[in-house]
């Protein structure tokens, strides 16, 4: 009796330990602010009102171009982690992100979760999208953003041996880890001019059909934080003011 009891004992602390440990990787490899190896950076420390715009995904044929536009309106340098291959299948739109002085940024080649997939296979989806951005004619730093932020060794351990930034971000409202806030425009405006800080990094979804609303939310943002006083910078602009 008493060796069966105990062994209840011993099994149940198991499964408790188990699951503390399926937690803790749950939490490591969805974590914003934390990486095993190497830095990831979700905000800068600075004093200066400057925050960075940073636009996931694409580009596309069919809202590249409004985009643009709507930043140029604005005077908004913004950062564009950018799908390899939509950048290969999209080399005009590509170009001419480069080409009106905004940043690229590496969000992998085919956007897949990187927890589980081999070296092989992280290296061929960050270094074949270097070589498309590079095509596309942009020569500055090119900083990395993990899809859905997803990381635990083997990313991490690449990026720290390559010298790569992993870039998250602090402000996120249209992203599936904000579920505090309705996916409408007002809605996704209001959460960034209320929760911004100097040193912010905004991420927003506009290139696919399914981000009308943070389209329409992109130049409530832009200028309700200028007129908050805050100033737009690229990511390497933002790193640079960083007084950590």
């Amino acid at each position: 009796m008493g060796v069966t009891v105990q062994s209840k004992k011993f099994f149940l602390l198991g499964v408790v330990l188990c699951c503390l440990f399926a937690m803790a990787l749950y939490q490591l490899a969805n974590s914003r602010q934390w990486q095993l190896f190497g830095n990831i950076v979700s905000q800068v420390k600075t004093e200066e009102k400057v925050v960075a715009l940073t636009l996931d995904d694409g580009p596309s044929m069919r809202y590249t171009e409004a985009i643009l536009q709507l930043l140029d309106v604005y005077h908004v340098k913004a950062t564009f982690f950018v799908v390899g291959q939509d950048s290969q299948r999209f080399m005009q739109q590509t170009k001419k992100i480069v080409q009106q002085g905004h940043e690229l940024g590496n969000h992998s080649y085919t956007h897949p979760s990187m927890l589980f997939k081999s070296l092989s296979t992280i290296r061929q989806e960050i270094e074949q999208t270097d070589k498309v951005i590079r095509q596309a004619g942009y020569q500055g730093d090119i900083h990395f953003r993990a899809p859905y932020t997803q990381k635990l060794l083997v990313l991490p351990w690449y990026l720290n041996q390559t010298n790569r930034l992993n870039i998250s971000w602090n402000l996120g409202p249209d992203s599936h880890s904000t579920r505090a806030v309705k996916k409408e425009a007002e809605s996704i405006a209001q959460y960034v001019l209320d929760n911004v800080q100097p040193g912010s990094i905004i991420l927003l979804h506009v290139m696919y059909e399914n981000g009308e609303a943070s389209r329409e939310a992109l130049p409530l943002i832009i200028r309700g934080l200028q007129q908050q006083g805050y100033a737009f910078l690229t990511i390497s602009e933002l790193l640079k003011r960083d007084q950590r």
